[in-house]
């Protein structure tokens, strides 16, 4: 009976928010232009400081109060609205800083201005603004840097509270916004970042606004995602590059020892073989049955990619991703394509990242990786060897290590998941899809280490939406889908 109850308050909400949104949707859109027009990219300060004054004063004339949290690295900007007493406090967690721009590959004069498109036989036909003066059509996409990842949601939260007030509603529960300055740059500050505010963070559960929805467009959440770490390996040949006519054959050459070393990370069907790389980790049949109810494609899945057949380190999709991941993502040695010259390399590199799950430890896997290049015999050091190490050692390897960002994954019985399942289906006839844990990497487990509470990942933004590439774009569709969302959560008491 409670339950009933509760969704009929729910519904309430969204068919009021309903006779609203149309509204409203013209100045959400205006502000969001606004926002997108200061350049975000995290490694100009100048630029993440612009962004923070526009954040302070449009969250502060919502009645928020505002604080500007200094870090090791770029400031963190905090808000939140009047405490009520003896309630709940949710914490909501955003980023404001972009992938960096290459302005010749996108479709655009200027990726930070945005751009009105719509679809049509030929591609994308670009629109007058004053359109959205008329009717507005839902399948328009909105064009520019960060459109979706992640100022879209930001702005999707602001018109959210107008429409709070808007309709004399009160939000009954604490809230409180983090946005992260240095999200595309792995947010190396924040662990020590919170722990240092972790009075002012202080909440009983997190909610995660970024990434897409599922393939499928229907409602998501997402109870955990993979974390990351990275290595850099290189091997060495002679000195300095050598002609291949006079040192061929005689010279060892780096790139040949470089993928003798990464053809012994896998076997034929992209499995790990080091040992124990996998170890910890059971999908039992409940799992399998979760991991099984999110509807993906594989036919889709394997037209997108163009390939016929997956990795079997998973027998589908989503179990796939419940494992560490080993991925070559950059190989570098010598040159190539018009400047390519007929010499033996210097050296070979191979820069590789590691996704994580919450069953493996990240220097525990690049320990396991070390200790398996060890094995083949090579002397390993992290620095470029010496010309003593060099006429010493036959096989060299230099081994850099990168940070770490761990992974999460929440319960996803939990009464707040629940409670957040039972808002979306209160205002969506489509089934909701729960994923279990995903690919990528949000750096949100300092919150959850800390503070220690429960996360969950409410993606806002169309999947198609190109994001860190060029031409990235977010869909009114999902401008409208975020408003309702944030208004529903925002007014419905919890459970």
């Amino acid at each position: 009976m409670k339950k009933v109850a509760f969704l009929i308050f729910a519904f309430c909400n969204a068919l009021m928010f309903s006779q609203n949104f149309e509204k409203k949707l013209p100045a959400t859109i205006e502000e969001l232009r606004d926002f997108i027009s200061i350049p975000n990219d995290a490694i100009n300060g100048e630029d993440i400081l612009k962004n923070i004054e526009w954040l302070d004063q449009k969250f502060k004339a919502r009645g928020f109060k505002t604080t500007i949290l200094q870090t090791e690295g770029q400031p963190l900007f905090f808000a939140e609205l009047p405490k009520v007493e003896h309630a709940k406090a949710i914490l909501f967690y955003m980023h404001v800083d972009g992938q960096a721009v290459d302005p010749s590959k996108w479709n655009q004069e200027n990726p930070y201005k945005s751009v009105l498109k719509a679809k049509d036989t030929n591609g994308w036909k670009t629109l007058d603004w004053s359109l959205l003066d008329s009717n507005i059509d839902e399948n328009w996409r909105i064009f520019g840097r960060s459109a979706s990842d992640d100022k879209g949601p930001i702005v999707m939260f602001l018109n959210a509270i107008d429409l709070l007030k808007e309709n004399n509603k009160t939000i009954p529960f604490n809230v409180k916004i983090i946005l992260d300055t240095e999200e595309e740059k792995s947010s190396k500050p924040l662990p020590k970042a919170v722990k240092k505010y972790r009075e002012l963070l202080l909440a009983d559960y997190l909610i995660i606004n970024d990434g897409p929805l599922h393939v499928s467009g229907n409602p998501t959440l997402v109870f955990g995602c993979r974390g990351i770490t990275t290595i850099t390996l290189t091997t060495y040949g002679p000195l300095k590059p050598q002609h291949s006519g006079h040192y061929g054959n005689y010279a060892p050459n780096p790139g040949f020892i470089l993928s003798k070393v990464l053809s012994t990370f896998k076997d034929d069907n992209g499995k790990v073989v080091i040992d124990g790389y996998y170890d910890g980790i059971a999908i039992d049949r409940k799992i399998k049955k979760i991991l099984k109810n999110v509807p993906d494609n594989r036919a889709q899945i394997l037209e997108n990619l163009a390939i016929k057949t997956p990795e079997k380190v998973g027998s589908f999709y989503q179990e796939a991703l419940q494992y560490p991941s080993l991925n070559i993502r950059g190989l570098s040695s010598g040159w190539v394509g018009k400047k390519a010259r007929t010499i033996v390399p210097a050296t070979a590199t191979a820069a590789i990242d590691i996704r994580l799950v919450p069953e493996s430890d990240g220097n525990r896997l690049k320990n396991l990786i070390k200790q398996h290049i060890k094995k083949q015999g090579f002397y390993i050091t992290d620095k470029v060897p010496t010309l003593a190490e060099r006429m010493h050692y036959d096989k060299i390897l230099r081994f850099d290590s990168g940070s770490i960002t761990n992974p999460f994954r929440t319960d996803m019985n939990l009464p707040f998941a629940i409670w957040l399942e039972d808002i979306m289906a209160s205002y969506s006839n489509a089934s909701i899809v729960k994923i279990r844990i995903m690919g990528g990497t949000v750096p949100i487990s300092p919150f959850i280490n800390e503070l220690n509470i429960p996360a969950i990942i409410i993606p806002m933004v169309n999947p198609d939406n190109n994001q860190h590439s060029p031409n990235e774009n977010l869909k009114i569709k999902n401008i409208t889908y975020g408003l309702q969302t944030f208004y529903t959560i925002l007014s419905t008491p919890l459970r």
